[in-house]
């Protein structure tokens, strides 16, 4: 049965091809989403690079046809643009902006007209509105991944039988070698994904453990156990298998997604690797450390505010500068006796360019190579934005994805509709991505964290 849907305008900022996803249904959309369109066009950043994508596609639309009166979508359906509606009524006292109410009252007059409008809108207040008015709402879903406890995480545990897992590392797993039980303890296969680490458990004695990963063929070890990337050492598991990721070459590692809790050393460990391979091998492997951390105002804005990129960017920096004085001076007792020393420390690997940042609108369009590139906070991309960092990725370039999905700033993300969870979950088995998600019992930032991690 054929559906009509009323889109809001934070559909397209987001999803500016979000038009070609409803099939054989019928789109409307308000007058006032095209002017909300129109006047964020010029607009700096990401939002403004959708308005001016969704337009382009309206006018393509356009160009074929009355979108007055209705045009065939190339998928199915159609789309129409609305613009009367203006005399029914609505609650007097229901709060909103004019083209939220404009929106309401278009639902409202194809809801009397049809029996059913679904309105589809990111902004989660205005799905309450509608409700409140007896209107259908839902969020846009054609870019949701599974709920969090569901997401991939790169790893997983399997057990082993006990003579083969002797010889293992020494003589690589077959996938059928390993298995897992239910809850009645019968075996069960294992489907494994290209890239999945694994935590190996002989199963006479489930106090012998390794460490391996399944390359696409077989169950290899771990290629860097035993490095010390930068003079740091592995604390857990996660941490064994978040290095084995990031000192894996741009050549067979290109991208790098890590999720986990603040506190699990995602940005510290990247860092350290990172120095390590431009100051610590004979033969740097990259031309430079580029750091990238999306924030919701600041990319938008950042057009508006004083001084050249690196004074824009500076506030954004503060968390990646408290990591790189811990990996400069890895003297506890002494680290922060000569404050002006270690400042200069960290300085010198910005004036030198082997650490540098970036706003994340400055690497759109980008063709970046050889760079060992950081986007910490990746939680807070659309999956647009998250498509576009991947996609910049040139020859010898290692793109790292670093975040938490349940810290979300934007105000039109969650937990499944973020970039990171969506790159995660559409990367997942490439033999180009390693992935690990780190868990709460891996953070090692003090005490206190992984107290507060258990208890709040």
């Amino acid at each position: 049965m054929e559906k009509t849907y009323v889109l809001d305008t934070s559909v397209l900022l987001q999803t500016p091809s979000a038009l070609d996803a409803f099939e054989e249904n019928h789109i409307v959309l308000p007058i006032a989403v095209l002017e909300e369109l129109d006047a964020l066009k010029g607009a700096d950043g990401e939002q403004g690079a959708n308005a001016r994508q969704a337009i382009r596609h309206l006018e393509a639309l356009r160009a074929r046809g009355s979108l007055l009166s209705g045009v065939a979508l190339p998928g199915g359906g159609t789309l129409r643009v609305e613009t009367n509606c203006v005399d029914i009524p609505l609650p007097g006292g229901l709060p909103g902006y004019p083209n939220h109410r404009r929106i309401l009252q278009v639902c409202q007059a194809l809801q009397q007209e049809k029996g059913q409008a679904t309105l589809v809108t990111k902004n989660i207040l205005l799905r309450i509105k509608a409700q409140m008015l007896g209107l259908a709402a839902e969020d846009f879903t054609s870019e949701q991944v599974p709920v969090s406890q569901e997401q991939y995480t790169g790893r997983c545990e399997v057990f082993v039988a006990e003579k083969k897992f002797e010889h293992f590392p020494k003589k690589n797993l077959a996938p059928e070698d390993v298995y897992q039980v239910d809850e009645t303890g019968a075996q069960q296969p294992v489907r494994l994904m290209c890239n999945q680490f694994l935590i190996l458990r002989a199963d006479q004695s489930n106090r012998k453990t390794q460490l391996g990963r399944f390359d696409g063929k077989k169950i290899v070890p771990l290629a860097y156990k035993k490095k010390k990337p930068y003079g740091i050492s592995p604390r857990n598991v996660g941490q064994y298998f978040l290095q084995e990721a990031l000192m894996t070459g741009a050549e067979e590692a290109p991208l790098v997604i890590v999720k986990g809790m603040a506190g699990t050393a995602k940005t510290f460990y990247s860092l350290a690797v990172g120095l390590h391979a431009m100051l610590e091998q004979e033969q740097p492997a990259y031309r430079r450390i580029l750091i990238s951390r999306p924030n919701v105002h600041f990319d938008d804005d950042i057009g508006f505010l004083p001084g050249d990129e690196g004074e824009k960017i500076a506030p954004l920096l503060r968390p990646v500068i408290d990591n790189l004085e811990l990996l400069v001076d890895q003297n506890e007792d002494e680290r922060f006796a000569d404050e002006v020393s270690l400042s200069g420390k960290v300085e010198e690997l910005f004036d030198r360019d082997i650490v540098s940042a970036q706003a994340l609108n400055f690497i759109r369009g980008r063709s970046v190579t050889k760079t060992y590139l950081i986007i910490d906070e990746a939680q807070n991309l659309t999956p647009k934005q998250a498509k576009g960092i991947i996609t910049r990725a040139g020859i010898g370039t290692k793109i790292i994805l670093l975040g938490d999905p349940n810290q979300i700033d934007n105000p039109l993300l969650d937990e499944r509709t973020n970039g990171l969870s969506y790159a995660s979950e559409h990367m997942k088995g490439s033999p180009l991505c390693f992935q690990v998600s780190l868990t709460a019992e891996e953070c090692e930032r003090s005490a206190l964290a992984t107290d507060a991690v258990r208890r709040l």
